[in-house]
């Protein structure tokens, strides 16, 4: 059985010609409930498109000029020295997890939800930021783009996140 957070990683992957078969493999063997409708809502949308129409969106919508920024540390605290701290803690966590960037930054939504799959304790500035991060993603997408296949994928990841302590989050500072 694949941990739920994996699941919802993938999608957040550069598509591939089997992205799709993979995806829902995945979905198949890990995700149920809230997260599970999400990811197939999500799936559902990508299908309709060509690979290159897939990719288009993946990059405008996580890379080049982002709809949301995915990155939690970046939403959480700015770009300043906190942010800083927030990713050299992550990164040796996740080195400490075994988990590989895969060519991200370690605040990254995707290595992130790797991160929590494969950690039994997760950072706790991770655990304390996350959810209201991935909330504030969701609301800035839906403002950005209303049919954007992505807002599934968010919606998961807020469903997966949610069980972690919340912390408000408004514009680019953390409230705590």
């Amino acid at each position: 059985m694949m941990h739920v957070a994996e699941v919802v990683a993938q999608g957040y992957r550069y598509p591939h010609e089997t992205a799709a078969e993979a995806l829902d493999s995945a979905i198949e063997a890990g995700a149920h409930g809230a997260v599970e409708r999400h990811m197939r809502k999500f799936l559902a949308e990508v299908n309709k498109l060509s690979l290159g129409e897939w990719e288009e969106l993946h990059t405008s919508t996580l890379d080049l000029s982002p709809q949301f920024v995915p990155y939690v540390g970046h939403v959480a605290w700015g770009e300043n020295y906190r942010r800083g701290e927030f990713m050299a803690d992550l990164k040796r966590s996740m080195r400490d997890a075994g988990v590989d960037l895969g060519g991200e930054l370690p605040d990254h939504i995707e290595p992130i939800l790797r991160y929590l799959a494969a950690s039994s304790e997760p950072m706790s500035d991770l655990v304390e930021a996350l959810p209201g991060a991935v909330a504030t993603m969701c609301e800035t997408l839906a403002t950005a783009s209303k049919k954007n296949p992505y807002r599934h994928l968010l919606a998961a990841t807020e469903v997966l996140t949610a069980d972690l302590a919340p912390v408000m989050i408004s514009g680019r500072g953390a409230k705590q």
